[in-house]
């Protein structure tokens, strides 16, 4: 007996709380080293054909699509922002997110800094510069946001942790541009008249440093907001309001590139019979074209012909980069009609960085409502770009987990805000048109978005590109970005898509455009209102009324915000219709039920006829 319950003991389970290697099966040396070890992993990438490919199907990346051909969707390797991916795929994948977002980027910068009434007019040295620093800054939030970390001793996080690109927002445009224009007719911008007739605007970086300070100072509502929990944030910003917002924003920016298609939005745009700006952008310019001469409406037509043309027959790589396409059709055009002015390439250095220019810092008192709307625009558009980039990565977008990555986003936006304002250029964000590519390629791996953000910062340090970049003609520029800034006012359009309609919904959108497009199509329409003064205090105050109320979004933010406060909600179609039941008459009460026996007889045929089928 002694023998058997030695031999009893000798097979029983160890204790569950000592987990001896030698009595734990699997054995836990196994269990170690079955996982392999670092320098295997990178062995393994480095020297075999799945670490540098893998088994992703490259060719469907490059197969044109046929619009009459019927094609069987065929399933794609779906790799996790934390999945291992093969060296080669992640190159291709952060050389096509860089491909699509690259021009967003540079966009709104070469706009503001170039010619016009309502941009700063600056020489080409600063301009190359602030190209340069938008895509240095781009690259260095971004890969804040795709690392993430946890804030020390709190359980707040910076960064979403998901391939999301950063870049400058088109939302910083609209107040922008209002504030310059402000600017120009109060006095604070040089401008001088030539002997033409015509107005010259001068050179005015002080006005960019006013709205670079101004905006790092609205830009700490974001980062207060981001703490907020993510229930009360989608009811401070309903979709009715989003929604109407981003319509008036695309509206806006569709109206300049229109003006770049013609030509540009400098002097030009007056045709004057003589002087300076009788051409576009100037007699100087080589082959100079007059604004909205049939050459430059051609070039237009080409570079936003070739974009659609891809998106019909294209494949998807070249969807994913239409725009860049487009982009290098124009150029193509142009530099064989003469008008691509390699000069500034050649006069430009060889790299730059951060801080090489500056500017003068201050706070602009009538723009700090203008880019308080700014900010709060930005972060609907983080809200709306972080979701999707959780879904298309998989990940279920509800919960802890996703509230805390819309946590760190957010605050991570707000941030970037204030350092890329910190770096001479205008509030960088979260981008949307990286998501695309996710939701086409299926590769979801930050490595690729880390690629991406190598070549953003590469592109900005050497300034020739950023130089080649500027030297662009306008008509290029404006058939490339009429395709870009109507996807802004398309987003609005599908965000009011999910309305219920109801004529409360119906009223709030009508009323809210109408002001906002009203403002957007005639900006001077309140400029004779206020009247002048030689009080700077007062002035200031009449600026910022003239601010608001000529800037077409903060108009539809405002009156859609008010309305929807005020206005009372309808009632639910089932209590409309009881309420209605009681009160209507003899005969519409007779005609609705008449409806109402034909509804059965209909559903009641379909019964039989199915059950005798």
């Amino acid at each position: 007996m002694t023998d058997k319950k030695q031999d009893i003991q000798s097979i029983s389970l160890p204790d569950p709380e000592y987990n001896d290697p030698s009595t734990v099966y699997p054995p836990m040396e196994e269990m170690i080293s079955s996982k392999p070890k670092l320098t295997q992993r990178i062995k393994h990438t480095l020297t075999t054909k799945d670490g540098w490919f893998g088994d992703y199907d490259y060719g469907a990346l490059c197969v044109p699509r046929i619009p009459w051909k019927k094609e069987k969707p065929k399933p794609s390797t779906f790799y996790g922002p934390d999945d291992p991916v093969p060296i080669f795929l992640a190159i291709v994948m952060g050389v096509q997110h860089f491909l699509a977002v690259v021009a967003g980027i540079i966009t709104p910068t070469i706009i503001l800094s170039g010619e016009g009434s309502s941009n700063l007019n600056l020489d080409e040295d600063t301009r190359q510069f602030m190209v340069s620093v938008s895509l240095i800054v781009s690259g260095i939030m971004s890969i804040i946001q795709i690392i993430r970390f946890k804030i020390p001793k709190t359980r707040f996080y910076f960064g979403i942790g998901l391939l999301q690109i950063a870049g400058v927002a088109f939302a910083n445009m609209p107040a922008s541009q209002a504030v310059v224009s402000n600017m120009y007719k109060n006095g604070h911008c040089p401008t001088e008249i030539l002997s033409d007739g015509t107005t010259n605007y001068l050179p005015c970086p002080n006005a960019f440093g006013a709205i670079l300070g101004t905006q790092m100072l609205c830009a700490l509502l974001n980062i207060v907001i981001s703490f907020m929990p993510h229930r009360v944030l989608r009811k401070m910003f309903p979709k009715i309001v989003t929604g109407t917002v981003l319509v008036v924003i695309g509206a806006s920016l569709i109206t300049t590139a229109m003006k770049n298609w013609a030509g540009g939005t400098g002097g030009c745009m007056d045709r004057p019979s003589s002087g300076e700006y009788q051409l576009c952008p100037n007699i100087y310019a080589p082959n100079a074209q007059a604004w909205g001469s049939p050459t430059n409406f051609g070039i237009g037509i080409a570079v936003f012909g070739s974009i659609i043309l891809i998106e019909i027959l294209g494949s998807v790589f070249l969807k994913n980069i239409s725009v860049v396409v487009g982009l290098a059709v124009g150029c193509i055009i142009t530099s064989c009609l003469g008008m691509f002015d390699t000069s500034s390439i050649t006069s430009a250095p060889a790299a730059t960085f951060l801080w090489v220019k500056t500017f003068h810092y201050s706070i602009y008192p009538p723009a700090i409502i203008p880019f308080l709307f700014t900010c709060l625009d930005m972060m609907i558009e983080c809200l709306g770009d972080l979701t999707a980039a959780s879904d298309l990565s998989g990940l279920p977008i509800e919960g802890r987990a996703f509230e805390e990555r819309m946590q760190g986003g957010l605050l991570c936006d707000g941030v970037s805000i204030i350092l890329s304002g910190l770096c001479s250029t205008m509030g960088v964000i979260t981008y949307s048109n990286n998501n695309g590519v996710i939701a086409v390629t299926q590769c979801a791996s930050r490595v690729a978005g880390l690629v991406c953000a190598a070549l953003l910062i590469i592109c900005g340090i050497f300034s020739k590109i950023s130089a080649g970049l500027l030297a662009i003609p306008n008509p290029v520029i404006g058939g490339m970005t009429l395709f870009i800034f109507s996807s802004v006012g398309t987003s609005g359009i599908r965000i009011l898509g999910y309305l219920d309609w109801t004529r409360r919904d119906r009223v709030i959108v009508a009323a809210s455009l109408a002001v906002g497009l009203g403002v957007t199509l005639v900006p001077d329409w309140f400029s004779y209102v206020m009247p002048k003064t030689t009080n700077e205090a007062a002035q200031g105050f009449y600026d910022s009324i003239n601010t608001i109320v000529e800037t077409g979004y903060i108009m539809t933010g405002l009156i859609s915000i008010v309305l929807n406060a005020i206005l009372p909600v309808d009632m639910k179609p089932n209590d409309q219709n009881s309420i209605l039941g009681r009160s209507l008459s003899g005969s519409s009460r007779m005609y609705r039920d008449q409806q109402k026996d034909c509804n059965v007889v209909v559903i009641e045929n379909a019964t039989v006829k199915s059950a005798n089928e």
